[in-house]
């Protein structure tokens, strides 16, 4: 027994007892004692932690502002524990707000919001003033100037963990040097073990936010570390809120929607409530509805000519005391009417005895009235099904191999006209099923003939195609917020209909050109590719997918290739083993891409960063400190594909690298060798040596640019020996200026002249630039659009 069980009387009252010992938790309290949800479970990672939810509360305010954000954060050694100070210069928060902002979980603008943001759930600034109260017991100190107030607002302030608000110690006004924006400091019980996360999370936020500024200043440094924004990057473009899309609703959710919506009708309440869906998709909605809670009317072929008894004679039969030639009138437009169709159900027989009244009373003036015309309905519709065997027989035939012998078809259809009992024989395709699979089992028993799977499959198929839709109007939508059943009817038809994805508007990716900006400003390296999907859908939330690769360079060539993994702008620095992005790189044959891979899986080797980026409405984290993405089939896919995009560009680009290296290396021999056999020839024949400079050029089909100067003019010429067109930039820098330059772009800088040609040089083909000089003259000449490898210059 517990300490706390011995405690408890015996006998009677101890419920009354164990009843007095429960009560509420605020969510602060939890959070209190489970601190390692939020990602604050140890020292190290604490920091981490804290630096990010500062760092990405001041990305989003200055981004909601159209504010390029300026980002300072600092790191202070303060005795037993370290300072954190975030600034930004946002718009600043308003005094009222501000407490609850830093001193309240679950308190925030974006949670309901269907738009792409960092943020959403208003835990985790607040929950790093928790962290910060908890281990060094000190409030958090937060100034904030609102942009176009005089003074700023100072507050030191802890959170009641028993109420889940902010605790206040001290509020003033104050003057602050920003005009405007935000600053926090937070004491908290830390260690610098994590320095190398810390640096990565800092340079990794500026690589996925190239448009913002950040300096990072930490004990041991001189100076901070800066991260300047892309020149001319601007804001991520403005996002709009969506509303939900019939695919991504649970029926919890829908019921909620049907009580709070003030549409009456379940056509306006879909066109209102969600995105995508118009008058025609609601259209299509309701008639899936009708199906799952209506069902269809089982449609009949009428019968046949030999029948033992008319439609036209039953319903003449039914009708009396209309006279005799409106009655046969009035009977033969009936019958007329459902021989023309191919298949005729209940309610279309009720609409072909309405209108054949209206018409008979037009001509004749005798009136059908509602008892008249139910009568010839019922004798029609008896008439129609009384040969309802034979049409099930043939509908069953058609459905099942042709190995079925006509006993068993024969049997199964008889014993699935007893299954149609009701007076309008209206199914639903899980009634089918039902029938079906009765009539299907008692044939096996008492026939001995077998119905697999896929043949009672095909038989419900050629039922259901057999039966048409009810002309019923939908319940209201109070009467389907009250019966869970009708609701999931109506969820059910909302998944079916092929809906269209939802409007991406409300994302805001980075663009494959900002995301290889973002590489090329961090990462020195040799080549730069990224890419950037078309938007996706999973769970009625739209996403897009990013990625980027650079390679080369200064980039480590010994050891696993760096991934950088982000979520809406934000990196994920823990649990990259747990992160569906890692898991696809590691899928990923990158062989085939010229990457090492030791044993053909796994993170692959080589001087490379490979980063994503995925920009949702809801990311799907796999825990609350949402440091990986959950492995999300259509997730997975679309970032499997990002990143083969990219990489195909690297492909190409180490193919042609592995090819230059071979020309390079063949070149380098042929110029040791040449000028040696050159000279052996002239040994042996004994003629004047041999002028080979333009050999090389030749044999190896280079671009040859050869100079002659004379008289005063200046000849370049261009002799392409490459078996495709060659795109010439070539640029003659000149000492004296030229004259005659026949269309040649100039332009003086510094007392030299630059004097530039554009030109497409066809194969085999050569052409020439040529221009005057007065005086005398130093040339350079300088030639882009072609590669090293290919090029030989004498001039």
């Amino acid at each position: 027994m517990t300490s706390f069980q011995s405690q408890l009387g015996e006998g009677e009252g101890i419920a009354e007892e164990l009843a007095q010992t429960q009560r509420a938790i605020s969510i602060a309290e939890f959070f209190e004692k489970n601190k390692h949800m939020l990602g604050f479970d140890s020292d190290a990672r604490a920091l981490v932690t804290a630096v990010k939810e500062a760092v990405d509360n001041a990305l989003d305010a200055c981004e909601e502002a159209g504010i390029l954000p300026d980002i300072y954060v600092e790191i202070q050694e303060a005795g037993d524990y370290y300072r954190l100070v975030v600034e930004d210069n946002g718009p600043g928060i308003t005094k009222e707000q501000l407490p609850k902002i830093f001193g309240k979980l679950l308190y925030g603008s974006r949670f309901h919001a269907r738009e792409q943001s960092r943020g959403q759930q208003g835990i985790g600034i607040s929950a790093a003033v928790l962290y910060s109260q908890l281990t060094s017991g000190k409030p958090a100190k937060v100034t904030s100037r609102p942009k176009g107030q005089s003074e700023a607002q100072y507050f030191e302030l802890i959170i009641d963990t028993d109420t889940n608000e902010p605790e206040i110690s001290v509020d003033e006004t104050t003057t602050w040097e920003r005009p405007h924006g935000t600053r926090i400091e937070l004491e908290m019980e830390a260690n610098m073990r994590a320095r190398s996360s810390l640096h990565d999370y800092i340079q990794d936020t500026a690589v996925v936010n190239p448009h913002a500024r950040i300096e990072f200043m930490e004990p041991g440094l001189d100076e901070p570390l800066k991260f300047e924004r892309v020149e001319d990057a601007g804001l991520p473009a403005e996002t709009s809120e969506i509303r939900p899309h019939p695919h991504g609703v649970e029926l919890g959710t829908l019921l909620k929607m049907l009580a709070e919506t003030d549409s009456y009708s379940v056509s306006g309440f879909l066109q209102a409530e969600f995105t995508r869906v118009g008058a025609k998709t609601a259209d299509k909605v309701i008639a899936n509805f009708n199906d799952y809670h209506y069902g269809r009317g089982m449609a009949w072929q009428p019968p046949q000519a030999h029948a033992d008894e008319s439609i036209e004679d039953a319903v003449e039969a039914a009708v009396a005391n209309k006279g005799a030639d409106a009655t046969a009138a009035f009977a033969k437009a009936v019958s007329d009417a459902i021989h023309d169709s191919d298949r005729v159900a209940h309610h279309e027989i009720a609409a072909i005895v309405d209108e054949a009244a209206d018409d008979i009373e037009a001509e004749y003036g005798t009136t059908f009235g509602a008892t008249v015309t139910e009568n010839a309905v019922e004798a029609a519709w008896d008439a129609v099904v009384a040969q309802r065997q034979s049409d099930l027989y043939g509908l069953v035939d058609d459905a099942t191999s042709t190995r079925k012998d006509d006993a068993a078809v024969e049997g199964l259809a008889g014993r699935l006209v007893d299954k149609f009992g009701d007076s309008r024989h209206r199914v639903t395709r899980k009634d089918l099923r039902d029938y079906v699979d009765r009539a299907a089992d008692m044939t096996e028993e008492h026939d001995d003939a077998t119905f697999g799977e896929t043949a009672r499959e095909n038989i419900v198929d050629a039922l259901w195609a057999a039966a048409v839709r009810v002309p019923d109007d939908p319940p209201n939508v109070s009467a389907v917020a009250d019966d869970r059943d009708t609701a999931s009817d109506l969820l059910t038809a909302m998944r079916e209909t092929d809906i269209i994805a939802p409007p991406t508007d409300c994302l805001s990716p980075i663009t494959a050109e900002l995301v290889e900006e973002g590489l090329r400003k961090e990462f020195d390296a040799d080549f730069y590719a990224a890419s950037t999907r078309d938007a996706a859908v999973h769970g009625g939330d739209p996403f897009v997918v990013e990625a980027g690769i650079a390679y080369g360079g200064d980039l480590p060539a010994e050891g696993p290739v760096e991934v950088m993994r982000f979520a809406n702008r934000v990196p994920l620095v823990y649990q990259r083993g747990a992160c569906a992005t890692t898991d696809v790189i590691k899928g990923i044959n990158w062989r085939n891409y010229n990457l090492d891979q030791p044993g053909g899986s796994g993170i692959p080797n080589g001087p490379a960063v490979i980063m994503v980026h995925v920009a949702s409405t809801n990311v799907p984290f796999t825990s609350e400190s949402k440091d990986a993405i959950a492995n999300i089939p259509e997730m997975e896919d679309e970032i499997e594909l990002a990143i083969r995009e990219a990489a195909r560009e690297l492909k190409s680009y180490l193919n042609k690298r592995r090819s230059m290296q071979q020309r390079r290396k063949k070149q380098n021999k042929l110029a040791t060798i040449l000028p040696e056999m050159a000279r052996k020839l002239t040994e042996v024949t004994g003629n004047e040596e041999l002028v080979i400079d333009d050999s090389l050029a030749r044999i190896m089909n280079n671009v040859l640019v050869e100079r002659a100067v004379e008289d005063g003019t200046v000849r370049l010429v261009v002799e392409n020996n490459d078996d495709t067109n060659a795109d010439i930039e070539l640029t003659d820098i000149v000492t004296a200026e030229p004259t005659d330059t026949n269309g040649a772009t100039v332009v003086e800088m510094d007392g030299e002249w630059f004097v530039k040609w554009s030109q497409t040089v066809g194969a085999g083909e050569r052409a020439v630039l040529e221009y005057s000089v007065a005086d005398e003259a130093e040339f350079t000449v300088s030639v882009d659009g072609v590669e090293d490898e290919k090029l030989t210059v004498n001039a």
